[in-house]
């Protein structure tokens, strides 16, 4: 596998938005399609896709707010898709392994990510990239942070 992440663009973006899950189907992180949007709108938003050569196999949108008045939004991993089949390979690692290294370019040295509590959640994922709970709790979510 040859990953790298890149922007998003015309041709990729198919591709990105048919990333799991699907606007409608149940699940921990919302649909691609919808974080896009989301990145159209907010300044802080880093949307980028994981490529294995030229495949689109993830998407991950980062936020860079270093002013923002809740530190749980000031830097670190908003969305995580990884297409079915490359799930259990390295990519959700590599795309949070890219973040933490755009972190450390611009000099930041904690990155955060919020996760939905439960046995069917990320939490398991995140804290064996050494994430560890802030112990606080937004929306509902488990602030996690990891110390670069």
């Amino acid at each position: 596998m040859t990953l790298r992440l890149a922007e998003l663009t015309p041709e990729n973006l198919g591709a990105a938005v048919r990333l799991p899950p699907r606007p409608g189907e149940p699940a921990n992180v919302a649909p691609v399609v919808f974080s896009i949007a989301e990145a159209y709108v907010s300044e802080a938003a880093w949307p980028r896709v994981v490529l294995d050569d030229d495949e689109v196999v993830g998407f991950v949108m980062a936020s860079w707010d270093p002013e923002n008045e809740l530190e749980a939004f000031r830097a670190g991993v908003w969305r995580l898709n990884v297409a079915e089949a490359a799930q259990g390979r390295g990519v959700g690692r590599f795309a949070v392994e890219q973040v933490a290294g755009e972190a450390r370019r611009r000099g930041i040295d904690r990155i955060t990510v919020l996760w939905e509590p439960g046995d069917d959640g990320p939490e398991g994922f995140y804290r064996r990239l050494g994430f560890v709970p802030t112990g606080e709790i937004l929306f509902g979510e488990v602030v996690g942070a990891l110390d670069l």
